[in-house]
C-alpha cells in the first residue's frame, strides 16, 4: 500500500463504501475529515461512533486547506460542489473512490469481479475461502458479510479482491468504476441492462463490459459465465495473450429443501441455493483456482459460507414458513431470486414482493424490462412510493402501467407501506414463503422485525 498520504478529506462521506473507507483509514492512523449534505443510518451512526460525523450537514469550502494530502470525491456530490471547487483552486489531488483504491493497490495482484448481478456474492465467496485457508488479502465489497470486517481493507497484502461496479466513477468521470482498478484477473458474471439513468440504451450498457474485458492485460485472465449470452459474446472475442476461462452452474442436487454440490469426492452440503448461486460458486471456484487455492480446500470452505448481507438472506423460518430479503431490484436479479426460492421450495406458496425504488425501475421507458420477472411467484406484489418518483423528477407510475409491464393482471400494487403490511399479514402463511426484494426499505418498514413477526405469528 502507498503510504505517502496521511491527511484525507471526503466530499460526500456518507456513501456506503465512502464512509467505510473513511473508518478504515482512521483506524490506520490517518487524519480523516468529511462533509455531506445528507447522511442516513447505518453510515450516520458508524461515523458518529468514530468521531467522523460532520457537525453540520452541507458543504463548507473553508474545510479545504493546503495541508490536506488528498480529496476523495463521492458519486453523490455534484461537479459544481463548493468544496471541490476550492480543492481545485488549491491544486489538491482529487481521487474518486476507485482511483484511490487503485493508487493504494498498484503493487498487488488485482482481482476484479464485474457483472450486472452476483458481484457481491462471488467476491464474498472468494474472501471466505481465502480466509478459511489462512491467505492474506485485501478487499473491496459492496455489502457486508460475516467473513470479513467492513467493506474495505487496504494493507500490505499481496492480493486484493474487488467488487467492480459498472456505475459511473465520479461526477467528474463518467467511465465505469470497474475500469479504474486495472485488473490482472477479471470476471464477468452476466450482463442485463441496468442504470437506465446513465446508460439509456442496452448498447451503451453492454459497451462498459466490453471495455472492461478489453482492459485485460497480456498474460492476464478473463473469466465469464458461458450461460450468459452477452457475457459470452464479449468473453470469446480474441484478445492477444489473454487467458479465457468459461464457467457454468456447478452440478448440484436439491434434497428436502437443501442444496448439495456434486463433486468428484461426493456431495457437499451448502447453505446457498438457486441456479444463479450455482453459477456464482463456479465463478468463485475458477478465480480461487487461478490464485493457487486447491479444489479440495475450496470445497471444505464453501459449506460454511452463509451469503452476503441482503443477498437471498434468511430473515426467519419455522417448519412451514420462511421469509427472505434480497437486494434484487433490477429485472435479471428479480427473475433469478424469485425462481430460486420457488425451485428450492416447490411445494410452498411463494409471495414475492418487490419495491420499485431506483431511477431505472421507476422510469416508464424502462419498466417494460420487468416483463414476466415475477411469474414464478404464486402471488406477486409491487410497492412504490409516488413521492420517490417525484423526488427523482419522474412521472409517477399508474397501476395499469405496472401490471402491463410485469405482464401480470393479478399483480397486487401498493403505494403506502401500511396497506402493504396489512395485506401481507392477512395472507395464509401455513406452507408459504415470503420474499422481500428491494434496494430501499418499503417506506420505512423494518424488514427483519416484520419478517420475524410473520413467522412467529404463524407457527
Amino acid at each position: 500500500m502507498q503510504n505517502n498520504i496521511s491527511r484525507v478529506h471526503f466530499i460526500a462521506i456518507g456513501g456506503s463504501v465512502m464512509h467505510d473507507l473513511a473508518l478504515h483509514l482512521t483506524k490506520q492512523g490517518m487524519h480523516v475529515s468529511g462533509s455531506d449534505d445528507e447522511i442516513y443510518d447505518p453510515a450516520k451512526s458508524s461515523l458518529a461512533a468514530h468521531g467522523l460525523l460532520p457537525e453540520q450537514f452541507g458543504w463548507f469550502p473553508e474545510k479545504i486547506t493546503k495541508d490536506i494530502d488528498a480529496i476523495l470525491l463521492g458519486m453523490h456530490a455534484r461537479a459544481d460542489n463548493p468544496e471541490l471547487k476550492r480543492a481545485k483552486e488549491l491544486g489538491l489531488k482529487v481521487y474518486s473512490y476507485p482511483e484511490y483504491i487503485y493508487e493504494q493497490s498498484k503493487d498487488k495482484q488485482r482481482i476484479v469481479i464485474a457483472g450486472s448481478h452476483g458481484k457481491t456474492t462471488i467476491t464474498s465467496m472468494i474472501l471466505h475461502v481465502l480466509q478459511s485457508i489462512g491467505r492474506d488479502f485485501d478487499y473491496v465489497l459492496g455489502a457486508k458479510t460475516a467473513t470479513v470486517e467492513g467493506l474495505v481493507k487496504l494493507t500490505d497484502s499481496p492480493i486484493i479482491v474487488i467488487e467492480g461496479d459498472e456505475y459511473l466513477t465520479s461526477p467528474l468521470d463518467p467511465s465505469p468504476k470497474c475500469l479504474k482498478y486495472q485488473h490482472h484477473i477479471g470476471l464477468i458474471s452476466g450482463i442485463a441492462w441496468d442504470h437506465f439513468n446513465v446508460f439509456p440504451t442496452l448498447d451503451d450498457y453492454v459497451r462498459q463490459f466490453e471495455l472492461f474485458a478489453d482492459a485485460s492485460p497480456k498474460g492476464g485472465t478473463l473469466i465469464y459465465c458461458e450461460e450468459d449470452d452477452l457475457a459470452t459474446v464479449i468473453g470469446r472475442k480474441e484478445r492477444v495473450d489473454v487467458n479465457r476461462i468459461e464457467y457454468k452452474a456447478h452440478p448440484h442436487v436439491v434434497k428436502d429443501g437443501v442444496t448439495y454440490l456434486k463433486t468428484d469426492e461426493g456431495e457437499v452440503k451448502i447453505q446457498l441455493f438457486g441456479y444463479h448461486n450455482m453459477q456464482n460458486i463456479s465463478g468463485a471456484l475458477e478465480v480461487c483456482t487461478r490464485i493457487g487455492v486447491l479444489t479440495k480446500d475450496f470445497y471444505q470452505a464453501i459449506p460454511s459460507f452463509g451469503g452476503a448481507s441482503k443477498r437471498l438472506e434468511l430473515v426467519a423460518k419455522n417448519g412451514n414458513t420462511a421469509v427472505f430479503k434480497d437486494f434484487a431490484h433490477a429485472p435479471s436479479k428479480l427473475l433469478a431470486t424469485t425462481k430460486a426460492v420457488k425451485q428450492q421450495y416447490p411445494q410452498r406458496q411463494l409471495i414475492a414482493c418487490m419495491e420499485l425504488h431506483t431511477f431505472s425501475s421507476l422510469n416508464k421507458d424502462f419498466i417494460s424490462q420487468y416483463q414476466d420477472t415475477l411469474n414464478d411467484a404464486d402471488i406477486g406484489v409491487v410497492y412504490h412510493n409516488p413521492e420517490v418518483s417525484r423526488h427523482k423528477k419522474l412521472e409517477p407510475l399508474t397501476d395499469e402501467l405496472i401490471q402491463e409491464a410485469f405482464n401480470r393482471r393479478d399483480l397486487k400494487i401498493f403505494t403506502d407501506s401500511k396497506s402493504l403490511k396489512e395485506f401481507l399479514v392477512g395472507q395464509q402463511w401455513k406452507n408459504s414463503n415470503l420474499l422481500l426484494m428491494s434496494s430501499g426499505n418499503y417506506g420505512g418498514i423494518d424488514l427483519d422485525a416484520f419478517g420475524k413477526s410473520i413467522v412467529e405469528n404463524n407457527q
